[in-house]
C-alpha cells in the first residue's frame, strides 16, 4: 500500500469515494459537490483543503481530506473532515494508514489538536479512535446552518 498526497486527477476518484460514504451513511442524495468543485477548491490559488490517497495496485482505496482551522482555546488545529476508505477494501489496515498519516502531517505542522466528527451509531469508527488514544466528546454538538437557513437569515 502506498500514502501519497492527493492531485488534481485523482479528484473524480475521490468523488466516488465521498459518494459511497454518503451511502454508508445514509445521505446518499446529500452530496451535491462535483470533480470540478474539488479540482478548484483542493487545487487552485488558495487551496481550501488537502487530502491524502491510499493506493494499492495503482488504485486510489482510501482518501483522507482535511484543513487547516483556528482555534481560540489551541491556535492552529487540523479538522479531518473525512476519512474513507471504499468497502471492499475496509479491514486491510488502509483506514488506519491514513489516520497515522495525518497525525504524522499535523505533528510536522506544530498543531495542538486534530479534530473530526463521528456519527454515534458508528460503533467501529468510534472504537478505533477511542483505542488509537482520541477522545470522543459526548457533551458537544455538531451545529450546521444549511444553505436555506443561510439564505433566511441573509433576508432578515
Amino acid at each position: 500500500m502506498n500514502i501519497r498526497k492527493a492531485i488534481a486527477t485523482d479528484m473524480p476518484r475521490v468523488l466516488e469515494l465521498i459518494q459511497e460514504l454518503a451511502f454508508y451513511e445514509k445521505e446518499p442524495e446529500a452530496v451535491v459537490l462535483t470533480v470540478d468543485d474539488l479540482v478548484r477548491d483542493g487545487f487552485g490559488e488558495r487551496p481550501l483543503f488537502e487530502a491524502i490517497v491510499a493506493e494499492v495496485n495503482d488504485e486510489i482505496i482510501g482518501i483522507a481530506l482535511y484543513y487547516n482551522r483556528y482555534s481560540t482555546w489551541k491556535g492552529k488545529t487540523i479538522h479531518l473532515e473525512d476519512l474513507i476508505v471504499s468497502k471492499d477494501h475496509r479491514g486491510t489496515g488502509a483506514g488506519k494508514a491514513l489516520y497515522n498519516e495525518v497525525m504524522k502531517i499535523a505533528k510536522v505542522q506544530g498543531v495542538r489538536r486534530v479534530e473530526w466528527v463521528v456519527l454515534n451509531w458508528n460503533t467501529p469508527a468510534i472504537e478505533f479512535y477511542e483505542k488509537s488514544g482520541a477522545t470522543v466528546l459526548e457533551d458537544w454538538y455538531t451545529v450546521q446552518m444549511n444553505e436555506n437557513g443561510i439564505n433566511n437569515i441573509i433576508k432578515q
